[in-house]
């Protein structure tokens, strides 16, 4: 009996970050219905959602001490229809009107096509260790630039944006998706892990407030500064979040 119980206890724990990979591709399945309805505004924020749900749902299976092949998996077909899917439907439904068919077409496809490399080059060495960072511009980070466009043109000058600026974005940040530029990741949510980190905690607070109160008109400034900002980083310094791994691994070989 107490072995069916612990068993039991084991088999619903690790199906808590699981919960958090579903409401993400339902977000992202909303954001796909809202887009063809036309509402690509309620759009963003279903995939403002789905990108704070893909952000704890890994992290919430590391803290458990239940991280699987399944989970990992599972949450790169979630964020290809929530990050890649929604973009591509964007594009399609709001920036190449005009176009030929085929050209409409293939600029449409371009974040599905590079984010589904991005996450199957990211599943293939998410099992070598802990790391400070990632290579390539993240699926979510992607998606959440493009929709954040549209949130502040839609805010700033009422309309969804310039198409010539909104597709030279999509292709650009598409093969910075499978790049060798190092992205900073998101802090631990502690401020016990040190100044740098604290730091970063303490900055990435304020922009999420910063968002919820001014939406569109920080959430795109803000990742477009994160993204020239991690590339000068990674020019001036290429080594820098190389170091932070080292460390990293050695602390948790000491924890363990």
């Amino acid at each position: 009996m107490r072995n069916k119980q612990i068993v039991r206890k084991h088999i619903n724990k690790r199906f808590i970050p699981n919960i958090f990979t579903v409401f993400n591709m339902f977000f992202g399945f909303s954001a796909i219905t809202l887009i063809i309805s036309g509402d690509p505004i309620r759009a963003a924020w279903c995939v403002f959602m789905a990108g704070i749900l893909d952000a704890f749902d890994g992290k919430l299976a590391r803290a458990l001490g239940i991280e699987s092949t399944f989970g990992t998996e599972f949450d790169s077909f979630a964020d290809t229809i929530s990050f890649c899917t929604t973009s591509s439907v964007l594009i399609y439904m709001t920036w190449v009107d005009g176009l030929y068919p085929i050209i409409a077409v293939i600029l449409s496809f371009m974040p599905l096509f590079f984010g589904t490399i991005r996450l199957a080059k990211f599943n293939l060495i998410s099992d070598k260790g802990p790391s400070s960072y990632f290579t390539g511009l993240t699926t979510p980070l992607y998606a959440l630039i493009i929709f954040g466009f549209v949130l502040f043109t839609n805010q700033r000058f009422g309309t969804n944006g310039d198409p010539r600026i909104a597709l030279a974005l999509a292709i650009t940040l598409g093969f910075a998706m499978i790049s060798p530029i190092k992205f900073g990741k998101i802090p631990f949510m502690s401020f016990k892990r040190g100044f740098i980190n604290n730091i970063r905690l303490s900055l990435a607070i304020i922009v999420f407030i910063s968002v919820i109160i001014w939406q569109g008109l920080i959430l795109f400034p803000a990742l477009i500064l994160y993204v020239f900002w991690s590339l000068i980083n990674w020019i001036i310094k290429p080594d820098r979040l190389e170091l932070t791994k080292d460390r990293l691994s050695s602390f948790q070989g000491e924890i363990n």
